[in-house]
């Protein structure tokens, strides 16, 4: 198996990639590959010590800046860091590629690189926030597709399905539709007609979800068009910065505050890191044909560790072929009506 990382897209690229590699080498024993400038990848590998007969650096003269127009970008720059590394998913070199840049490109590498799987109406994005059982609840989709249809929707519930039993480990996932109640008849004809299908597919479908338990734990998977998950997404993640940054200037506004603040560190440490976007790793793009995971723009190495770490567990647990024998299924169940 070998997963492969793109070196020069992310924030802090590529420091913390090279240093996420070296994490991911020592920890999991996984052989790498990495792309960008071979000079300068190699002078920061030269920081640290592990088994550089683990990793192959492929040279590349091209980097997808995050200003760039997502499909011209996959077309124009074909020496990028980016797009060979989906390169070699597509050609069976790499099971997996993790990328911490450009969101919008990934996107379009996925579907123009590695090729949508057959069957597949549209692939989406779920990326995953806390919950409050101190685990995570994934958002399928979580912004690939603004308009979808029904067929979109159970398409999403299904793969996420998957994903959620091979890489996170739940022997039945709770599949939830995001709506504006929780009783059936409620929504737009998107949502309805969605929940209908979705209550005659092989999921664990418990009905709707409102917005306001989405942390609660209430259910594993939240399924949505991209347009009402991003912003779900991006909500729950300004809440948290909001209350963590609250917390901060509350604490430090009075020498009580700061008593307090000494007395809470251990605890108020565990709140942070549940919160924390790099415990998650990335986003899997379901419904390409190959591992891909758009990890966090800002990601630190850790978070690129853990992004690998998504990338072992997608391509050991046969996501992609689980996903080929759900359309099958679906397909045959589409015949016979």
């Amino acid at each position: 198996m070998k997963i492969v990382i793109d070196g020069m897209g992310g924030d802090n690229a590529p420091k913390s990639n090279v240093e996420g590699a070296v994490k991911a080498i020592k920890e999991y024993n996984v052989d790498l590959i990495i792309t960008g400038d071979k000079d300068i990848l190699e002078k920061e590998f030269a920081n640290y010590e592990f088994d550089k007969s683990k990793l192959e650096i492929v040279h590349t003269t091209e980097i997808i800046e995050n200003e760039d127009k997502p499909v011209k970008a996959i077309r124009s720059k074909k020496d990028s860091s980016m797009v060979v590394a989906l390169r070699l998913v597509k050609e069976g070199k790499a099971d997996a590629v993790i990328s911490a840049g450009n969101t919008g490109a990934l996107l379009a590498g996925g579907l123009f690189v590695v090729g949508r799987i057959k069957g597949i109406d549209r692939p989406c994005l779920c990326p995953a926030i806390p919950n409050a059982k101190k685990g995570m609840t994934l958002i399928a989709d979580g912004g690939a597709n603004a308009d979808c249809k029904p067929k979109n929707l159970v398409e999403f519930a299904g793969m996420s399905n998957i994903y959620a039993k091979k890489v996170l480990g739940l022997n039945s996932p709770k599949i939830a539709l995001a709506n504006v109640g929780i009783e059936e008849g409620k929504g737009n004809d998107l949502v309805k007609k969605s929940y209908e299908e979705l209550k005659n597919i092989d999921v664990n479908f418990i009905g709707n979800v409102e917005a306001r338990d989405v942390i609660n734990a209430y259910t594993d998977i939240i399924v949505c068009d991209g347009f009402t998950g991003n912003i779900l997404l991006k909500s729950t993640e300004g809440v948290a910065m909001s209350v963590m940054g609250l917390l901060k200037e509350t604490f430090l506004s009075s020498t009580k505050g700061k008593i307090g603040a000494m007395l809470l560190k251990d605890d108020l440490k565990k709140l942070k890191s549940f919160m924390d976007y790099a415990e998650y790793g990335g986003a899997p793009l379901l419904g390409v044909n190959g591992g891909v995971i758009k990890a966090h723009g800002s990601s630190d190495s850790r978070a690129i560790k853990n992004a690998v770490n998504q990338g072992i567990k997608f391509a050991q647990g046969n996501v992609v072929e689980d996903i080929k024998e759900f359309i099958k299924t679906m397909e045959s169940s589409e015949e016979k009506e």
